[in-house]
C-alpha cells in the first residue's frame, strides 16, 4: 500500500517535534492511566510509551493542580511530545500553555463563552500550541443531538465543524479533529463526510473499542478502513489493557497494512490443513515470540510460513525468506529459491539467524 499515493491532502500541524499531515508518516498515539497528580508515575509510563514506539503521548489534566505535573514533565527533558485532555476548565488549558505543553485537547463548547475561548485561543497561538477538537458519539450537544435524533456521520460531523468554528472566529487555525464512535461503521462515516468538507488533520479512534483483543479487531477494522481511503494522519487504539498493547496494535495496523515506511516485518503463514506435517501453528507461535526477543521486529522484510508443497513454494517466493512444510522437515526458500532442507526443530534457528544476517547487511 502507497499510502501517499492515495492520501487525503490536509494542512500540516506540528505537535512539538512531532509534524502531522501533508505527507507526513502517521503519527502513534497512546494515552497514560496513571493518576496524573503523580508526575513520577507519570512521567515513568510517558518514558515506557515512547520506548514501545508511541510517538504522541496525551495526559489528562483534570485540573489545575495536575496541571503542576506538566510543568514536571516538560522541566524533565522527555523528547515525546505531551498533549493535555482538559475538559470544562479554560483555566488548566491556560496553565498547561503556560508550562508548554505540546497539544491541548478540548472542545471549546465546553469551557464557557467566548471570552474564555478566545483567552484560550490566544495563548496557544502565541506559544505555537494546536489544539485537538475531539467529537465522541457519547457527548454531541443538545441542539445538534435534538436536529438529528441520534449521533448520525452527519451529526458528529456538524459538531466537529461548529467546534472548529469557535476557534477560526478568533483565527486560531492550528487544529486537529478527531470524530470517535463506538461502532466501527458510524466512526467510518462520520470521518469520511468530515474528510470531505474540511482540510484539517485528523486524529482516527474507535472509542471505548474493548479488551485487547476485539478491540483491535474493532480499531483494526474501523481505522485500517480509513486508512486504505487515504484518510488519517494519526490514530489511537483505544484498549481496555495497558497502555502499551495500543501501541503494539497499532504498529501491528501500520504493518498489516503494509503503510510505506511504517511497516516491519510482515508474516505470510498459512492456516493448515490436513496435508500439513508440520506443526506449524506452533512453529509459528515460537517464530512471532522469537522475533520480538531478537527485536527483529521493525525489519523490513516478508517472512512466509507455509505448510505443504501445494502453496508453500508460491508464497515463499514472494517472500524474501521462508519455509515450505515437509514430514518433519521444512524447504528453506530465500528470494524465490530453495537453498536447503531443514530439521523441523531448526526452522526457528535458521530462520533467526538469516533475519539477524539481513538486519547487519542493512545497517552495514
Amino acid at each position: 500500500m502507497i499510502y501517499n499515493d492515495i492520501r487525503r491532502s490536509t494542512r500540516e500541524v506540528r505537535i512539538g517535534r512531532v509534524p502531522i499531515g501533508g505527507k507526513n508518516k502517521i503519527a502513534i498515539q497512546s494515552m497514560t492511566n496513571t493518576d496524573t497528580h503523580d508526575a513520577d508515575a507519570t512521567i515513568s509510563q510517558i518514558k515506557a510509551l515512547a520506548a514501545a514506539g508511541c510517538d504522541i503521548v496525551r495526559i489528562t489534566v483534570p485540573d489545575l493542580e495536575a496541571a503542576e505535573t506538566v510543568r514536571v514533565i516538560k522541566e524533565s527533558g522527555l523528547n515525546i511530545p505531551v498533549v493535555a485532555d482538559i475538559h470544562f476548565d479554560y483555566r488548566v488549558a491556560l496553565k498547561c500553555a503556560e508550562y508548554g505543553i505540546d497539544k491541548i485537547r478540548i472542545n471549546p463548547g465546553n469551557i464557557g463563552d467566548d471570552d474564555r475561548v478566545k483567552a484560550v485561543a490566544d495563548a496557544c497561538r502565541t506559544r505555537h500550541i494546536p489544539i485537538r477538537i475531539g467529537v465522541n458519539s457519547g457527548s454531541l450537544e443538545k441542539h445538534i443531538l435534538a436536529k438529528y435524533g441520534a449521533p448520525t456521520a452527519e451529526a458528529l460531523t456538524e459538531s466537529a465543524l461548529y467546534h472548529a468554528g469557535l476557534l477560526e472566529k478568533f483565527g486560531f487555525e492550528d487544529i486537529v479533529i478527531s470524530i470517535k464512535a463506538s461502532t466501527v461503521p458510524a466512526m467510518i462515516a462520520a470521518n469520511r463526510k468530515l474528510a470531505s468538507v474540511c482540510d484539517y488533520p485528523l486524529h482516527l479512534g474507535v472509542t471505548e473499542a474493548g479488551g485487547a483483543e476485539i478491540g483491535l479487531v474493532k480499531s483494526a477494522a474501523g481505522i485500517g478502513s480509513l486508512l486504505c481511503d487515504g484518510i488519517g494522519d494519526t490514530f489511537r487504539v483505544s484498549l481496555t489493557a495497558d497502555p502499551d498493547r495500543e501501541v503494539e496494535a497499532a504498529h501491528k495496523i501500520l504493518n498489516a497494512l503494509g503503510v510505506e515506511g511504517q511497516s516491519g516485518l510482515q508474516i505470510v503463514s498459512c492456516p493448515t490443513c490436513g496435508r500439513t506435517k508440520i506443526d506449524l501453528i506452533s512453529l509459528s507461535g515460537q517464530f512471532e515470540q522469537a522475533v520480538r526477543a531478537e527485536g527483529l521486529g521493525d525489519l523490513p522484510v516478508k517472512v512466509a510460513l507455509m505448510g505443504c508443497v501445494v502453496n508453500g513454494p508460491g508464497e515463499a517466493r514472494e517472500c524474501d525468506i521462508g519455509i515450505a512444510g515437509g514430514k518433519g522437515e521444512a524447504l528453506l526458500f530465500a528470494h524465490g529459491e530453495p537453498i536447503c532442507k531443514i530439521p523441523e526443530q531448526n526452522v526457528i534457528p535458521v530462520l533467526i539467524e538469516r533475519l539477524k544476517k539481513m538486519k547487519a547487511d542493512m545497517n552495514a
